[in-house]
């Protein structure tokens, strides 16, 4: 009985140190991930379609062959009934219709043409390709990024550390990963505020995912 016992509490600690140690791995990728996605934005400055092509290794890819090597499947994660897919539709919706109503109300007080000028500088967007890019962005990009910082930041890294810690590592990874990218297209405050901006943002999306 005793050696029953003892074999179950061995049991027990094999298993919580495998899945620590999954969740340290899974942050170390998403780290790595952020850091090659912020040399790519704030140094290589490559092509817009490079960049892209970078970002589908790191941001899909790679979480892909993590949660392969750790048998965890993601397919439940994108099972919609119809009132679940309505609702995402109306939110999404909603939540574009605000983004637009933002900008309206901020036009005026942040100088969004630094944010053309780096674009057109940095990775090549002008007026020849911007349709393209902005249909990429609104739909393959965002896709990229919501995979990358919910599904594997979050609710997969939730399953091995505290949902506390989930929800702070997903959106402070969301933010970091926005740093260089956004460089230069504000001044200090505005800068510091748009940051803040984004790692509420970044907890507002994980609740709704969750």
């Amino acid at each position: 009985m005793l050696q029953s016992i003892k074999s179950i509490y061995a049991d027990r600690e094999t298993f919580y140190m495998a899945e620590q140690k999954k969740a340290v791995f899974l942050c170390g990728i998403v780290a790595v991930c952020c850091a090659v996605m912020l040399a790519v934005d704030g140094l290589l400055l490559p092509p817009y379609a490079v960049k892209s092509a970078i970002k589908v290794i790191f941001f899909l890819a790679c979480p892909l062959l993590f949660c392969k090597a750790a048998h965890i499947d993601l397919r439940p994660f994108f099972k919609l009934g119809k009132k679940t897919a309505v609702f995402s539709l109306g939110l999404g919706a909603g939540l574009f219709l605000l983004i637009l109503g933002a900008y309206a109300l901020t036009r005026n007080v942040f100088d969004f043409s630094k944010i053309t000028g780096t674009l057109t500088e940095n990775i090549g967007v002008d007026k020849n390709n911007f349709l393209y890019v902005s249909l990429y962005i609104s739909f393959m990009n965002s896709f990229l990024e919501e995979f990358f910082f919910r599904v594997f930041a979050f609710l997969t890294l939730r399953r091995f550390v505290s949902l506390r810690f989930a929800y702070l590592f997903s959106a402070a990874s969301f933010t970091v990963y926005h740093v260089a990218m956004m460089s230069g297209w504000f001044g200090v405050g505005p800068y510091l505020l748009v940051l803040a901006g984004l790692f509420i943002g970044g907890l507002l999306f994980d609740f709704l995912n969750q």
